[in-house]
């Protein structure tokens, strides 16, 4: 299972809001020991006045927020979804496919789906609603004179200020995430007394305004995200100075990145009319961050290992301890245990446990790697499609498993080459395989099928690449070209990729957004990359063949491996036999469906188009 990153500060207790997004306050005891309080038989009701009149209740009732925060890796736990979703999430775009039949990521790419039949429209939607409403009962009843807001030295100065400004932060990163999957969305912040007074938004099912409830224009609520990060981000400390202790809180840094992050997404084709001035503004958000992190005594940076190599610098970004890496911002939780393997690794690895990887990179994602001379493939005549892995961008070795690739524990004398040609011991079995001819390796630690043990990961929300890429791509769309080289530049530099130079806006945009896709891939950036730049705009499945397949988003292909008598492979790519194309039907696609059972209980909300 995933940690928790507050088990210190929640042990005793768990909070759940339930019955849906308008529900009461209860509070579950997680303990049986007969002097907490809440094994109490008359504490499983408690009511909202007492929680937060103690501060142990109170600093629990946080914690719990911190569950809501969005999770890359939700779906791989054994016990949290693994047979409909143990996938990347990046299943539902160009990057990669699942090669599980039932899981719910199949249909997003077949829009096999509707209202009232879609897990992840219902899960996101109720999720986050849920996430806003707790957030919104904290601000509203946390109390200063409960907390305490002394000066203090170190982290815990001003505690109630900094426990105000976290929740905020949260519910502020929550209607971003559900504005990137429903567009427009109730904004639940603060609202404005009689007297003049505000107070948080806590909607309770007997209010009328709940049935009257309507929706704000994804840009006016991700002008409000951004304003809301101003608030906070710097009445939180920009980095923590105990970390060991406070690794996955949220920090100033983090407001930095979300309002960065937010007035990208304005600024971009889907939310604006791609207006240079909301361009700038987005660039300043990403340079601010960037100068405040320069100013601060123990900055965020690229990581790297401690002899620089190029050659597993990207790899171990993601496979060291999380809370260690200068690079992470912000994690939703640390994961300690195998299932990332399971669900990764190639299928024909077993021991006293097995592999059964399901996700499955797709040849236009492995095409988008340029070859180390820093040229497409399609551009560098030195590529060679019959040895098609070699003298590549360092990162795809690091981010998937190709055939012929080393792999295992040579320590168990498990270590050898990867077979993914068709029938290969890497190919396909019942519970795993691959459609694609690949696997993903990001994430995926180097264990013993034998003797299989567990280290700690991570997904980041925010890490510092990402705030590079941001500062470039916002740069150039602004016509300050020049200015964007030396961020993008960065991210090519770790692992010695050439520096770009002398290309045009449009030139430039092509490959910073090609930077964007290698550099986050299965992190959860793609399918909102993919719909704020609207590439599925001006084209469709036949039209775009003729594009190099890299910059195809409707055709999916796969690498198919032929060995002969010798056992050397013919490599050959063909379209990919589960989803050789992607159905996409605009604007329809370009959001989910609010849940069908909402829009009946509150009609004002409406639907969204399409649906």
């Amino acid at each position: 299972m995933k940690n928790n990153m507050f088990y210190n500060i929640g042990k005793h207790f768990k909070l759940a809001i339930v019955a849906g997004a308008m529900s009461a306050l209860v509070i579950l005891p997680s303990s049986c020991n007969s002097d907490d309080f809440l094994a109490k038989e008359s504490d499983l009701t408690l009511t909202g006045d007492y929680v937060f009149t103690k501060y142990e209740a109170t600093r629990g009732f946080l914690a719990n927020i911190y569950t809501y925060l969005p999770d890359a890796f939700s779906g791989f736990g054994a016990n949290d979804g693994g047979q409909f979703q143990a996938a990347s999430h990046d299943a539902m775009t160009d990057n990669c496919t699942s090669f599980w039949a039932v899981h719910y990521y199949h249909s997003v790419l077949n829009d096999g789906y509707d209202s009232k039949n879609h897990w992840f429209s219902s899960n996101y939607w109720n999720r986050d609603t849920k996430g806003i409403r707790a957030c919104n009962q904290f601000l509203a009843n946390a109390k200063e004179s409960v907390v305490g807001n002394a000066s203090k030295p170190g982290d815990d100065n001003k505690l109630y200020d900094r426990w105000m400004a976290e929740a905020r932060f949260i519910r502020a990163l929550l209607h971003f995430d559900m504005v990137g999957y429903f567009g427009a969305v109730p904004l639940m912040g603060d609202v404005v007394a009689e007297d003049g007074t505000s107070h948080p938004m806590v909607l309770d099912p007997s209010d009328p305004a709940v049935l009257n409830m309507t929706r704000t224009p994804a840009a006016e609520v991700l002008r409000w995200v951004a304003s809301e990060c101003d608030a906070i981000k710097d009445v939180l400390p920009f980095r923590y100075a105990n970390e060991n202790e406070n690794w996955g809180r949220v920090n100033g840094a983090s407001a930095y990145a979300l309002k960065s992050r937010a007035l990208l997404y304005l600024a971009s084709p889907l939310n604006s009319n791609s207006d240079a001035s909301l361009w700038s503004e987005a660039a300043k958000a990403a340079t601010d961050f960037i100068a405040k992190n320069n100013s601060s005594s123990n900055p965020y940076k690229l990581y790297t290992t401690a002899d620089n190599d190029p050659q597993k610098n990207y790899y171990q970004c993601f496979v060291s301890t999380p809370h260690l890496n200068n690079e992470f911002i912000l994690s939703r939780s640390e994961w300690n245990q195998y299932d990332l393997e399971r669900y990764l690794a190639p299928c024909g690895f077993a021991g006293n446990a097995k592999s059964v990887g399901r996700t499955n990179p797709t040849q236009n994602l492995v095409d988008a790697y340029e070859t180390i001379n820093g040229l497409p493939i399609d551009q560098d005549p030195d590529y060679d499609e019959q040895n098609p892995y070699k003298n590549r961008d360092p990162r795809l070795s690091q981010t998937i498993f190709y055939h012929g690739m080393t792999w295992g524990d040579a320590s168990q004398e498990e270590q050898r080459e990867c077979d993914m040609s068709i029938g290969g011991t890497d190919y396909q079995e019942l519970h795993g395989g691959t459609t694609t001819g690949y696997y993903c390796k990001k994430f995926c630690v180097n264990i013993s099928w034998k003797s299989p043990t567990s280290s700690p990961r991570a997904c980041p929300i925010f890490r510092y690449a990402e705030i590079l890429l941001n500062a470039a791509e916002a740069l150039n769309e602004a016509g300050q070209t020049e200015q964007a080289y030396a961020y993008v530049n960065q991210v090519r530099s770790r692992v010695s990729m050439p520096a770009l130079k002398g290309l045009n806006k449009e030139s430039l945009r092509e490959r910073i957004r090609n930077e964007r896709r290698i550099e986050l891939c299965f992190e959860d950036h793609r399918f909102f990359d993919e719909r704020r730049w609207k590439l599925f705009e001006g084209t469709n499945a036949a039209a775009e063949k003729s594009k190099p397949r890299y910059q195809q988003v409707y055709n999916l292909y796969s690498m198919i491996i032929d060995l002969d008598d010798k056992g050397n492979p013919k490599y050959s790519v063909e379209p990919d036999n589960v989803h050789p194309t992607r159905v996409f039907i605009s604007p329809k696609n370009y959001y989910f469906p609010i849940p069908d059972s909402e829009v009946k209980k509150v009609p004002s909300l409406t639907q969204n188009a399409g649906w």
